[in-house]
Formats: structure tokens, C-alpha cells, sequence
């Protein structure tokens, strides 16, 4: 029995070392491609002339600087030309143009334009900045798929807008579909303030609550359960296209799947197991993500909430706390601890009331998620119906908007130094925390 266990332990260790060089070969390779591209040989502030596929939504640059509003793009170079050649190839760019004529762009939309070279700003598989002179010229029009989720989006927001007051209508959407072009600034900063950002990027909580309720939609139809499955991916694959595939909601999507498949082959979903899958998955797909903050956040937030928050839920209830507040919680500081480090090395932030806030705000999240993807369909289809369903999300939104800005206003946040020391020392502390809050195998929730 014991030499079975060790023969089935040395299976383990070796397939994830053979995976681990595989993924190192990988990201090295992409990594000297990067590098040896022929737009990072080109000297910077030299004028090229570029044609990028659009991979996502234009982000606003918090702001205004020199020449009005800007936005930043990031997408896939398609060629550039410099003088009078022409260069063809691949490689992630990151586009800094003017608000005017970049702020509509759709994701696979091909644009061409002039702009100057700048050095990549991050430690990725960035090729280069390209500073946008002017508006571009489309070269191509979006897959009709993304021009279909560009006007459910704009008729979502549109709907909020005319159903919702300001800050409510700019925060739905976000929520909702990860849509966060309306928020206003001071929402915005409030959420920061008080570690409520993860809340406008669309993460597992998003699919969860979506699978959970097609799935339990097709058992009250009395429907086959493997069809409500597929129904449940259907679903997601729009989702996903709706929302973007942003890492947390890729990582989301990719974990949501494999829990679908569980339940298609009739076996029992294991949330680590498809965690691990997910991981395994995209970084084979992206290698690039391995240096995405927001994919490690996703990641960890993730493997805390199935690690650490059943056992502390556990604990509390042990001591005579009620099963809805224990599990609230317990996911939530889970979240906050297995993330922090990260985030501190990143921004030097640290929220002194995140737990609390996240806690109060929880139940409300739900409730608005659902309402606003029904509202987000049926604006679509019938706005009047979609601003009436829509106003129904205005109390809980008042909830949300209100402990946020209340939260904030307290000032209740610690300013440390960025960088790898600070990440390691936090997260030194963070482990003695999980060590010191490691559940009992001695204590037993109450029945």
C-alpha cells in the first residue's frame, strides 16, 4: 500500500516537473521573440505607421493630460511601416491615443494608424507603446459575435442610465459585465480606497452566480441534468464574449467549464482539481499571464475562498456564530490575506477595513448581479420592462454606493513602499496568520 502511494507520489512530482519546463520553455521562447522583435529595434519617438487588431475594450487613462483625454488600447500588431518597408508579424502592443475616434473601438476590430514608438512600460510579453497621433482609420470591421456584445453593452448602459441615478447607473454595469467606461472618478476611487475594486472585474463570483442560476432554472423545468449543463456552457461561452475575456474571467470561464464537464460525465465537482485545470490551461494557452496581476489575484482570491474560508467558517461556527455570517466572513478575510501581499507589493496599499466592508456588502451582490443580467437581456428586447427590472437594483446599489463612500471617508488605510521586499514581508506575516487560524481537527461545527 505504501509503495503504491509513493510509486503514485513520484507519478505526480514528475508530470508536474515535466509541465513545469514545458511552461519555462515556453514563456523563454515568447519571451526572446519579444525581445528580438523588429518593432523593439526601432529607436523611440521614431513615427510608424501600424495595423493592430483591437483585443479589447479602450481603457480611460485617469486624467487629463497634454492633448486632452486619453485611452489605452491594448491589441495584436498585425504590420507596421517605417520608411518605406513593410514589416509583417505578431506581438502584443500597447496603444495610448486620444479619446476622440479610440474610445469606440470594439475588440477584433483592425485599425490602422500613425503614432510613435515607446519603450513597453511593464516586464511582459509587450512588444511596444505606440503613441497614437489622431484617430485611426478602421481597416476592418469587428466579427459580427462583438459587434452583437458591443450593442447589448451599450443598450445595457443606456437602460441603467435612464432607470438609475448617476453613480448607480455608471456602477451596474460594472458589476454586472465588467463595463466600467460610465463609472464615475469618485466611485471609483472610493472602491480603491476600501479594496472593493475586484467587485467592477468580472471574476468567479460573476459565473458562479450565472451558472448556478441556468442550472437551477433548467431543475425547475424538470430538465435533464446534462442538458441543463450544456445550456449552463451555452450560457457561460456568451458571457464570456459579453464580459471580455479579461483574466479573472477567463480563469473563471476555463474553471467553470471543467466544473460542467464534472457534472456532464456524472462526477462529483472538485473545486481545486478544476482550479488547478484552469491554471494549467491558460498558462499553456497565454504564457503571459504569468506576470498578469490581475490573473495572480484572480488565482489566489480563488484558492483561498476553497482552502482556507471552509475551515474558518468551520471554526466559527464552533464557537456559536450563525452559518450565513461565519461563511461571509470567512471568505472574505480568506480573500483579503491570501491577496494582500500581492497587492501591497503592487500598489503599497492596505485597506484597514476591507474585511468589514466586503462582509456588509456581500449580500447584496447577488441579488444585483442577477437582476442586472435579465435587465442587460431584456434591454435588448424591451427597454421599458429592462428599466423596471432595472430600478428594482436601485436599493441594493444605494447600499453598496453608501458603505463604500462611508468607508472611505474614514481614511482608514495604511500607505507602505511597493516593490518584492514589501510583498515578501507581508506575506511572511499573512502565513503566520493562516498558521495561527488553521482550523482544530478537534473542534466540529454545531449541527
Amino acid at each position: 500500500m505504501g509503495a503504491g502511494r509513493g510509486k503514485g507520489l513520484g507519478f505526480v512530482v514528475l508530470a508536474a516537473l515535466v509541465i513545469g519546463a514545458g511552461f519555462a520553455g515556453a514563456g523563454a521562447w515568447r519571451e526572446f521573440r519579444a525581445e528580438e522583435h523588429p518593432l523593439r529595434k526601432v529607436e523611440s519617438g521614431r513615427k510608424v505607421w501600424a495595423v493592430v487588431v483591437v483585443d479589447d475594450d479602450p481603457k480611460a487613462v485617469a486624467g487629463k493630460g497634454f492633448g486632452g483625454r486619453k485611452v489605452i488600447v491594448r491589441g495584436e500588431l498585425v504590420e507596421f511601416r517605417e520608411g518605406g518597408g513593410t514589416v509583417r508579424g505578431g506581438g502584443a502592443v500597447v496603444v495610448l491615443g486620444p479619446e476622440a475616434g479610440w474610445r469606440g473601438l470594439l475588440p477584433g476590430q483592425r485599425v490602422g494608424f500613425r503614432g510613435r514608438v515607446d519603450r513597453p512600460w511593464r516586464s511582459d510579453l509587450t512588444v511596444a507603446v505606440l503613441r497614437a497621433e489622431g484617430a485611426p482609420a478602421v481597416v476592418e470591421e469587428a466579427p459580427w459575435w462583438q459587434r452583437g456584445a458591443g450593442k447589448v453593452r451599450g443598450h445595457f448602459a443606456e437602460a441603467a442610465g435612464r432607470a438609475l441615478p448617476e453613480d448607480a447607473a455608471g456602477l451596474l454595469p460594472g458589476l454586472v459585465i465588467g463595463d466600467t467606461s460610465r463609472l464615475p472618478e469618485g466611485v471609483r476611487e472610493d472602491f480603491r480606497e476600501v479594496d472593493l475594486a475586484h467587485l467592477t472585474a468580472v471574476s468567479g463570483a460573476n459565473v458562479t452566480i450565472l451558472l448556478g442560476a441556468v442550472l437551477l432554472s433548467m431543475r425547475v423545468l424538470t430538465v435533464d441534468p446534462r442538458v441543463g449543463a450544456m445550456a449552463a456552457g451555452a450560457a457561460l461561452v456568451m458571457f464570456v464574449v459579453l464580459a471580455r475575456p479579461s483574466p479573472s474571467v477567463l480563469r473563471a470561464a476555463v474553471m467553470g467549464a471543467v466544473a460542467l464537464l464534472a457534472l456532464c460525465t456524472g462526477r462529483r465537482k472538485q473545486a481545486l482539481p478544476a482550479l488547478c485545470a484552469a491554471i494549467i490551461g491558460l498558462l499553456g494557452w497565454s504564457p503571459e499571464l504569468a506576470v498578469d496581476a490581475g490573473f495572480a489575484l484572480s488565482v489566489l482570491a480563488t484558492a483561498g475562498l476553497i482552502v482556507l474560508a471552509p475551515g474558518w467558517s468551520d471554526r466559527l461556527r464552533a464557537h456559536g456564530w450563525w452559518r450565513v455570517p461565519a461563511d461571509a466572513l470567512a471568505v472574505s478575510a480568506a480573500a483579503f490575506v491570501v491577496t494582500t501581499p500581492v497587492v501591497i507589493a503592487m500598489t503599497g496599499h492596505l485597506s484597514l477595513v476591507a474585511i468589514a466592508v466586503n462582509v456588509l456588502v456581500e449580500p447584496v451582490i447577488a441579488p444585483i448581479t442577477i437582476l442586472g443580467a435579465l435587465g442587460a437581456v431584456l434591454a435588448c428586447l424591451w427597454s421599458p420592462a429592462a428599466e423596471l427590472l432595472l430600478h428594482c437594483t436601485s436599493p441594493p446599489l444605494w447600499w453598496l454606493l453608501t458603505v463604500s463612500d462611508h468607508a472611505a471617508a474614514l481614511g482608514a488605510s495604511v500607505a507602505l513602499p511597493t516593490g518584492v521586499r514589501s510583498g515578501l514581508i507581508a506575506a511572511v506575516l499573512c502565513v503566520l496568520v493562516i498558521v495561527a487560524l488553521r482550523p482544530r481537527h478537534a473542534e466540529s461545527p454545531e449541527p
